[in-house]
């Protein structure tokens, strides 16, 4: 069978040892077998995410930890301060005024990021906001914020901070307690090297203190009904047990190669695909570009979306882009188990096409 080399930001490649873990006899997840397996992949995530509080795991996409992160801390007629800088900023919005919940948005140019200052400045205009959301990566425009000296300026204010990592957890550097998270979101599909099914949510103490109080309605999404159990390796509902049983030789693989070496990995990748971009005369779209993928601006004559099709056709998937951006970008992405050798036969294929479509590549 011919090799699809996929290079999408989710879903990423799936390696070989992972699919080898899922296709094992399915067990029971009311059992000591299963409650031991997941005990330790409990420990051992929290690594992955730099903290001491405990990672509570939902059958999910990204979007339904997103949705908890929500439900489980805020009320109607609370405030909340929403970053706009792409299609994933917009989703926390949505989800804040699905619930009822008034948003102060700070809406930044999509491909930069938010200065800490603009939060500063909105949380002092608005002192009863509650919470304060956004990314670590915007997938959309491929762009990292600058979520350390965010946290520095949330951490001393009522308000708690919520992350978006789910692209970029295992690619960026991050560290949810050092830089004053207060709850850090994940997915399974990306730097997790898992198909989707998984959502991972970590609150701190000052979560939990504004969690008792929210009165937003939820049920299967409701963190203490997982809290009560986590640290006995239970799950409230039935899990995916397929997808756990991969997760837990996801998180031994990231381990055993080290955490700082799997984020320093993804950094000379970014580089390297970078580096060679440019040495095609194609100009990288983010200001403060991401090492989980990189966003391209599509060259003047050229559609994006010709591009990204005439790759499908050679076998190499890309993303296009997301809303104003949609044949304007194309993006790489170089997360969890994506090597250097898909990379540079990627770029190969790309220098093809781009001659094919008529433009005059370097």
């Amino acid at each position: 069978m011919k090799k699809q080399y996929l290079l999408t930001p989710g879903p990423a490649p799936v390696p070989e040892e992972i699919m080898k873990a899922m296709s094992e006899p399915i067990i029971h997840h009311r059992t000591s077998q299963y409650r031991d397996i997941v005990w330790k992949i409990n420990q051992d995530i929290k690594k992955i995410f730099r903290t001491d509080a405990n990672v509570l795991t939902f059958t999910s996409s990204g979007t339904g930890a997103m949705e908890a992160s929500v439900t489980n801390t805020l009320s109607k007629g609370d405030t909340a301060i929403v970053v706009r800088g792409g299609k994933f900023g917009e989703r926390f919005s949505e989800i804040c005024r699905a619930f009822g919940v008034e948003v102060v948005p700070i809406d930044v140019e999509w491909g930069t990021r938010p200065h800490h200052a603009a939060i500063e400045k909105a949380l002092k205009e608005h002192p009863e906001a509650k919470a304060v959301f956004i990314q670590l990566c915007e997938t959309s425009t491929a762009t990292l914020y600058d979520v350390k000296s965010i946290g520095s300026v949330v951490k001393n204010t009522r308000a708690i901070l919520v992350v978006d990592a789910i692209s970029g957890l295992g690619a960026d550097e991050f560290f949810m307690d050092e830089w004053g998270v207060d709850i850090a979101i994940g997915g399974s599909q990306k730097g997790f090297m898992l198909p989707p099914g998984l959502a991972f949510l970590a609150v701190s103490g000052k979560a939990w203190k504004l969690a008792a109080a929210s009165k937003l309605p939820k049920f299967y999404f409701d963190l203490k009904r997982y809290e009560k159990v986590v640290t006995e390796g239970d799950s409230p509902w039935t899990p995916a047990i397929t997808l756990v049983l991969g997760l837990g030789k996801a998180v031994s693989m990231i381990l055993d190669e080290g955490v700082d070496k799997f984020v320093a990995r993804h950094a000379a990748d970014a580089a390297f695909v970078r580096q060679s971009l440019s040495g095609m005369g194609l100009e990288v779209f983010s200001k403060y570009p991401s090492d989980a993928l990189t966003a391209i601006k599509v060259p003047q004559g050229l559609d994006g979306k010709k591009i990204v099709d005439t790759m499908k056709t050679k076998s190499v998937i890309f993303a296009g882009g997301q809303g104003h951006l949609k044949g304007k970008i194309f993006r790489i992405a170089h997360m969890g188990a994506i090597t250097r050798e898909d990379l540079e036969h990627a770029l190969e294929k790309l220098k093809e096409t781009l001659a094919e479509l008529g433009h005059k590549v370097k």
